[in-house]
């Protein structure tokens, strides 16, 4: 077929964050994929400058008031962009929608069970409005749909050993002199000075349970300033349904301490009120079937039949096998949105968009093989070619070798990260790129898993009859001074076994996972690392200057941005705006502290450092030993100012593992370390990974990456499938055992890995 000017996405002089002014032709109407080393510029070039300009174009077509309510795009920094198609985005992004978001509200299969029972329920509760638990018509009047009923530990709000003038209420919004507190100290209903314990039944019952309105306090309305109500009574009317979320500090501390949360008595949790739960069909209510696991579900829902409501039936089955085939099968409906990983919500937004009619879009995914079993990535990649089949473009960011294997076309970026990245190192087909000589081609042609003498324990870690989650009381042992793969498809039970019971086994285990890193949008890796501080003296030192001076956070923060660089503007229910702070030009630092030089370079230069040229800056011995910790993990190329919320999951943990090298000798959990990690950087992960062994750690690694699996010492596999299918140890043993003899899933994929 000949090729004309509007079967590829032009893309010329591209120069957002680190691309060197690329030029590139990305072919439309076919599965690309992009890759290279983390930090060489793909997110730059697919999310930051391809969809950014293609979603910028197309809410400029909607009408100014319907802008206002749309996510805003910048002008991605490239010279020309043509022939861009509609783009939709399937990113890691975690599914926010609070605690009423569900498996079924996100993929809409819930609309169409509520439907479903909306038609054929018996008896009926109404229209599927009534089968809502987002909907007055359907909610359990009890918790509002939440599921969850909260409740007050009563000895938690009150220390019965303190008087209320020393503080016998414990919720800092009542803390002595307070305007809350005044309603009981000063009511004349109480001994302020009496403790708690001494009250008579009486006066315990007034002091905690008295409706509001119903006594008047002697003391009078001047003293009090409100009218009287029990302290638990008051406290569950202003309190008790909001959120953790909702309160900072010492009173999140104090509400989680003061609030219970269980299961809702009248509902159990199901959210529904009571005629939506005694609707059946085939003797199964809305809430049974939202408590299913999916693949269980798709079963039952095979067996409803009725020409009235065959199409429903039929397309509530291809949205449940979609699930399965995306592995997925081990979900529940009802489960909140909040607790699934950035693969999983990926993989819940493909489905969505699999059943689309739309043709001529551009589907932008950003590693979607992240928390996937090998077993699972082929029927994953049959998935991105249906939708290139339906006449899209799909452009995928990937490291794993089985996606690229079946790409029509493959775009590498690097050579390297940040400033020695941003360039196009190969384009082609995968012959090509295994032939190439870029990273990524040498990674493909390497073969990681060189022979290796496995490592003998030296004592174990026993976990008996564990039963979180889908686990089957499971029993097993985790070797010390070893490195224990734990592995099994998603669902299985990996992280119930490792994360819900090692820690109370062994109380001084540290968790490296991928969840976001606790600080404020202020922090960075020179912050968290304690780089800061040493860089910081240095400059203090050198120049005579207050060490102040060299801080954002301190006399050296410029006044305008607050040492951030960049000013927010919350927007209320809008997205958020950040802007390039005027004043200092995104540098975060006064004149006054730019003026300081040690060795050419001010202290914003340094902010701006990335770690491979901060190890050839500085000289102090400290500094570097924390930079080529930070070297170790594979984060060259970050810079010592970037702030932490931009990192990936994957970066955020190798960022915490690289803290974690600096006291070696403890048991250490790795959470999928190797997510977001380029196939060349997966032989110094291990390298590192042995390092951290032969200084006495216990390692205990949850992954899915066969060379990991390959090179650990011992085996814990967990299925033989997910969900109520799981939850066994199917296999305890060596890799080389495994290879030999083992017949579960992992067995077969890692024997397959062999051969390479």
């Amino acid at each position: 077929m000949t090729t004309t000017t509007h079967d590829v996405i032009r893309v010329r002089g591209a120069r957002q964050n680190s691309l060197q002014d690329i030029d590139v032709d990305v072919p439309k109407h076919q599965l690309v994929v992009v890759t290279g080393v983390s930090g060489s510029g793909k997110s730059s070039l697919v999310f930051d400058t391809i969809a950014a300009e293609s979603a910028r174009q197309l809410n400029e077509t909607f009408s100014a008031f319907a802008q206002g309510r749309l996510p805003s795009y910048a002008h991605p920094d490239v010279d020309l962009l043509e022939n861009l198609s509609a783009v939709i985005v399937v990113d890691q992004q975690r599914l926010s929608g609070g605690p009423r978001s569900t498996v079924g509200t996100i993929s809409d299969i819930g609309a169409r069970l509520r439907l479903l029972f909306s038609r054929i329920g018996e008896p009926a509760a109404g229209y599927s409005n009534a089968y809502s638990f987002n909907d007055p018509a359907g909610m359990c009047p009890n918790c509002q749909g939440l599921g969850i009923a909260a409740s007050v530990v009563e000895s938690e709000l009150v220390d019965d050993d303190r008087s209320l003038n020393e503080g016998a209420i414990t919720f800092p919004k009542f803390n002595p002199g307070t305007w809350l507190w005044k309603a009981y100290a000063k009511s004349g209903f109480f001994d302020p000075d009496m403790k708690i314990r001494d009250y008579t039944p009486e006066q315990r019952e007034l002091f905690l349970y008295a409706p509001a309105g119903e006594h008047t306090p002697p003391a009078g309305m001047d003293a009090v300033g409100t009218a009287y109500e029990g302290l638990v009574t008051r406290f569950n009317r202003i309190y008790l349904q909001r959120e953790p979320d909702s309160f900072k500090g010492a009173q999140r501390e104090a509400f989680e301490r003061i609030v219970s949360r269980g299961p809702c008595p009248e509902c159990h949790g199901s959210r529904l009120a009571a005629p939506a739960r005694a609707s059946l069909i085939n003797g199964k209510s809305i809430a049974d079937l939202n408590a299913m696991q999916i693949s269980d579900l798709a079963e039952h829902v095979a067996k409803i039949d009725g020409d009235a409501v065959a199409p429903l039936v039929a397309n509530l089955r291809v949205h449940l096998e979609r699930m399965m085939t995306l592995g997925l099968g081990y979900l529940s409906l009802d489960r909140t949105t909040s607790t699934l990983s950035g693969g999983e919500a990926q993989r819940i937004k493909m489905v969505r968009h699999l059943g689309s009619a739309l043709a001529d879009m551009l589907y932008v995914f950003d590693e979607p093989t992240v928390g996937l079993h090998p077993r699972d990535v082929t029927a994953l990649g049959q998935m991105l070619l249906a939708l290139r089949d339906r006449g899209n473009t799909v452009l995928v960011i990937e490291h794993d070798p089985d996606i690229m294997a079946i790409a029509d076309h493959i775009i590498d970026l690097g050579p390297g990260a940040g400033t020695a990245g941003g360039q196009i190192t190969y384009q082609g087909d995968y012959d090509g790129l295994t032939q190439a000589g870029t990273p990524t081609g040498h990674g493909l042609r390497e073969h990681r898993r060189a022979t290796r003498t496995r490592r003998e324990p030296d004592g174990w870690i026993s976990i008996d009859d564990a039963t979180t989650n889908n686990l089957q009381h499971v029993t097993t042992r985790i070797p010390r001074g070893v490195m224990t793969a734990v592995t099994g498809v998603a669902g299985s039970g990996k992280s119930s076994l490792i994360l819900g019971n090692l820690p109370a086994v062994e109380p001084d285990a540290i968790v490296i996972d991928q969840r976001p890193i606790r600080g404020s949008r202020r922090s960075n890796p020179a912050t968290y690392t304690g780089l800061l501080n040493l860089i910081r003296d240095v400059f203090a030192k050198t120049t005579g200057a207050p060490a102040g001076l060299f801080t954002p956070n301190s006399t050296g923060g410029c006044p305008a941005c607050e040492g951030n660089g960049v000013i927010y503007t919350d927007l209320a229910f809008m997205e958020g705006v950040i802007t390039r702070c005027e004043v200092c030009e995104g540098r975060r630092f006064t004149p006054q502290a730019q003026e300081h030089h040690v060795a050419g370079k001010n202290i914003a230069d340094v902010f701006e450092m990335s770690v491979t040229d901060a190890i050839d800056y500085f000289t102090q011995p400290a500094i570097g030993r924390i930079l080529s910790r930070l070297h170790d993990v594979g984060l060259d190329y970050l810079t010592l100012g970037q702030t932490l919320t931009s990192l990936s999951g994957g970066e955020r943990q190798r960022l915490k593992l690289a803290t974690e090298l600096s006291t070696p000798g403890r048991t250490i959990i790795l959470d999928e370390p190797t997510t977001g990690l380029h196939i060349a950087d997966i032989s110094r992960l291990i390298g590192l990974l042995d390092r951290l062994i032969d200084a006495g750690s216990t390692l205990v690694v949850i992954e899915h990456n066969l060379d990991i699996i390959a090179a650990a010492d011992w085996i814990i596999d967990i299925g033989p499938e997910a969900g109520h299918d799981g939850g066994q140890v199917v296999y305890e043993g060596t890799p080389d055992q495994m290879i030999t003899d083992g017949g579960t899933h992992t067995a077969e994929h890692l024997r397959a890995h062999a051969r390479i």
